[in-house]
């Protein structure tokens, strides 16, 4: 069986498991069981053995960002470092992933605005405590490391691609003789830590059972149910935008066949999907991104950890729909100029949101606070956040790859024998049955 199917099925089994241990047992919630065999599978099946490895798979995956961001970056820009169109390449990537951002939120907010998903819904359900967000000022201030081994340990992304770009085309422009030894040997060190990705991906199935497992053992459905207008507004809108808005772009721009991309992209989303994070599938989207739709190591190497880092595409929809979905609740208009303001807000705002699980709501924080609405809003909607969280992900992977693959075709380095290759395995799956 292949690693996708693999996937797909533990998908599939940890959702039918969490939810009948669910209604047998009453889990989470107020309604959770207080002795018994109940109060057993709660904490020691769920909260205990499942929470335990689907943390160690996350973290095994989260353990190869820092690495493979700064290594793959530091072989990408000494590479293109010699490139007479080495600045032209980045800002033509940096300006497609602020553009498609802003496609995202303004898409949100039309989309919102017509089918009205805060309407009928009366009051705040709940006190929600968030954590003050970073102002744009300081988002762009971090941008440039004062202590590199810092950035890399805390996990300050920004950071870290900021150094791996400067030391690369150090490396480039370095006339040493020793210049082409250290380039070779990061070279050499990308390819052990590709190696190890694949090597981690055995644990992908096992990890995706567990997680599922305990998000609907302890959710279920029930939170779903009061919002499901809204639910089903993101939810279309995100389709919309994965599907229609970037699969135009490649039809335009890259003039390549968008159901080719989507169909190899698929592994890639399905592995996004039972994460929930835009950092821990970056090894595997970055990999299918070079073997299987044909990207130049060189650009892939820039733009898919930049995206996974500053393109938010999913989160900016998520902000745009929940922005006119809390000023209904709270019968606030904020008017033509309120939702310019959210999609500028939003689209900074991408720029410093982490590629993790839930930190959406975080930056959500800013931009109702940008236009006036109460942050205590962000309560209505933590129920399915997680859920649409997972949905997001894929539209967040799915942007960088489409990005990746436009830049490329416009600068001559995408293969396109590579990319129209129909195979039926991805690049992960032929290196582990080798």
């Amino acid at each position: 069986m292949s690693l996708t199917r693999k996937i797909l099925l533990a998908m599939v089994l940890g959702v039918a498991l969490g939810i009948i241990l669910k209604l047998i047992f009453g889990l989470g919630g107020d309604s959770a069981p207080e002795a018994g065999l109940g109060l057993w599978v709660q904490q020691i099946l769920i909260d205990g053995f499942l929470d335990a490895i689907g943390k160690i798979f996350i973290s095994s995956l989260t353990l190869l960002v820092v690495p493979l961001v700064f290594v793959s970056l530091v072989c990408g820009a000494a590479g293109l470092g010699g490139h007479s169109r080495m600045g032209l390449m980045a800002i033509k990537t940096l300006v497609l992933y602020m553009i498609t951002t802003a496609l995202a939120i303004s898409l949100a907010l039309l989309v919102a605005s017509l089918i009205q998903p805060g309407v009928g819904i009366d009051g705040p359900a709940g006190d929600y405590q968030v954590r003050a967000a970073p102002s744009i000022k300081d988002t762009l201030i971090n941008i440039m490391p004062s202590n590199p081994l810092r950035a890399m340990v805390e996990g300050n992304m920004l950071q870290v691609i900021v150094f791996a770009l400067l030391f690369g085309l150090a490396i480039a422009r370095s006339e040493h003789m020793g210049a082409r030894a250290i380039q070779q040997f990061f070279e050499d060190l990308n390819g052990v830590i590709l190696r190890l990705v694949v090597m981690l991906m055995e644990l992908a199935p096992y990890g995706v059972f567990c997680l599922l497992v305990k998000l609907f053992a302890n959710m279920g459905f029930e939170a779903v149910l009061p919002l499901l207008k809204y639910f089903l507004t993101v939810l279309f809108v995100l389709l919309l935008h994965g599907l229609g808005v970037y699969g135009l772009l490649l039809k335009l721009f890259a003039r390549v066949n968008p159901l080719m991309f989507f169909r190899k992209m698929w592994p890639v989303a399905v592995f996004g999907f039972s994460t929930a994070s835009s950092n821990a599938t970056l090894p595997v989207t970055l990999r299918t991104v070079e073997k299987d739709l044909g990207v130049d190591n060189r650009i892939a190497s820039f733009s898919v950890p930049l995206g996974a880092t500053i393109n938010m595409d999913g989160t900016a929809i998520m902000q745009g729909v929940a922005t006119v979905f809390i000023a209904q609740v709270y019968q606030i208009d904020i008017g033509m100029t309120g939702y310019l303001m959210v999609i500028l807000t939003a689209t900074l705002a991408s720029v410093g949101t982490a590629g993790v699980p839930g930190v959406g709501l975080i930056t959500l924080a800013m931009v109702l606070h940008q236009v006036g609405l109460p942050v205590e809003g962000v309560a209505l909607i933590i129920g399915v956040d997680r859920l649409l969280d997972m949905v997001r992900t894929v539209v967040n992977i799915t942007g960088d790859a489409m990005v990746s693959t436009v830049v490329a075709k416009g600068e001559g380095m995408l293969n396109l024998e590579t990319f129209n290759s129909p195979s039926k395995l991805t690049s992960l799956e032929e290196e582990k049955g080798a």
